[in-house]
């Protein structure tokens, strides 16, 4: 469906039809050459919506591409993922008249319908929103990828049977599983960013936790810390478990628990005082996480410091 310059697509086979395409072989999965897709453009950017899954290697030459809320620049080629019903909006510098490259593989959820990765294809974080940094590959990483996405083309273009979707499903899950592991040498690779990034975290947790207001404001979520930083909670966890061995949420409780220790031995404040303080709505909750953290209730661990 075209409404000016947004275009969602239902079914792949309508975007193959607006994208000059051929029919596809399979109604539920095809792997698309982008050098061959021919989108009309009215004006310097279109917006698409996919009604199904979504993974490319593209490089978009004098282009920018909006995911959620995020830019950013495609020359480099990297690895982009997009669940139904996301909005991807590329703008055009018209002056230019480079073509992209690369390649899509388009897969719609009844294809998953009975499979193991229908229940796991939630856990891949990198299927979010606000997405930090894209994935950029390596030469050897890219043409692993590219076998991949060759294996899946010629399997839908061979004559389609009851091993058809299980072959394909297989190389799917196998492409998200080098992403995860490609991922996590990004996280490794590039630390000036990965650190920048600690450093923000830093910042943004200890100006919360200090605001005079914290017991009306109740305790930071995990969403809200990553929307600070422009990241998914889900790519935020990841980036801290590799670094530093916690997740968010670990890391939040553990910078809880370290102001609570501090506040407990330097202060007269009750322990009701403190947990208030602190963001919590009931001392239970307080009392249950300390103890789960230090082994002791906030009551003892204070009576250690007389």
């Amino acid at each position: 469906m075209e409404t000016s310059n947004r275009y969602r697509f239902k079914t792949i086979s309508e975007y193959h039809k607006l994208a000059g395409l051929p029919k596809p072989a399979h109604p539920l999965v095809s792997v698309v050459n982008m050098e061959d897709v021919n989108m009309p453009v009215n004006g310097r950017s279109k917006t698409i919506i996919f009604d199904f899954y979504s993974i490319a290697l593209k490089r978009v030459p004098d282009a920018r591409i909006k995911y959620g809320q995020q830019m950013s620049d495609f020359d480099d080629g990297v690895l982009f993922f997009m669940a139904p019903g996301q909005v991807f909006t590329v703008e055009i510098n018209q002056d230019k008249t480079h073509r992209p490259t690369g390649w899509m593989i388009l897969f719609h959820s009844d294809l998953l319908w009975q499979t193991h990765l229908a229940k796991t294809i939630k856990d891949y974080d990198f299927f979010s929103y606000a997405l930090f940094e894209a994935l950029h590959v390596s030469e050897t990483e890219e043409a692993m990828l590219n076998s991949i996405a060759t294996l899946v083309k010629n399997e839908t273009k061979s004559n389609i049977d009851h091993f058809t979707q299980n072959v394909v499903i297989a190389q799917i899950e196998l492409l998200l599983n080098y992403a995860q592991r490609f991922y996590g040498r990004q996280f490794i690779t590039r630390k000036a960013i990965n650190h920048q990034l600690l450093d923000r975290l830093e910042h943004i947790v200890k100006d919360y936790f200090e605001h005079d207001d914290l017991g009306n404001r109740g305790l930071p979520t995990v969403t809200y810390i990553a929307e600070r930083l422009n990241v998914s909670p889900g790519y935020l966890s990841g980036l801290l478990k590799t670094l530093i061995g916690q997740n968010t949420q670990q890391y939040l409780h553990q910078k809880l628990i370290d102001l609570a220790k501090e506040r407990l031995s330097t202060t007269n404040l009750s322990v009701s005082e403190i947990a208030y303080a602190l963001g919590f709505e009931h001392l239970q909750s307080f009392t249950k996480l300390f103890k789960s953290k230090t082994k002791l209730t906030p009551s003892a661990f204070r009576q250690s410091f007389n």
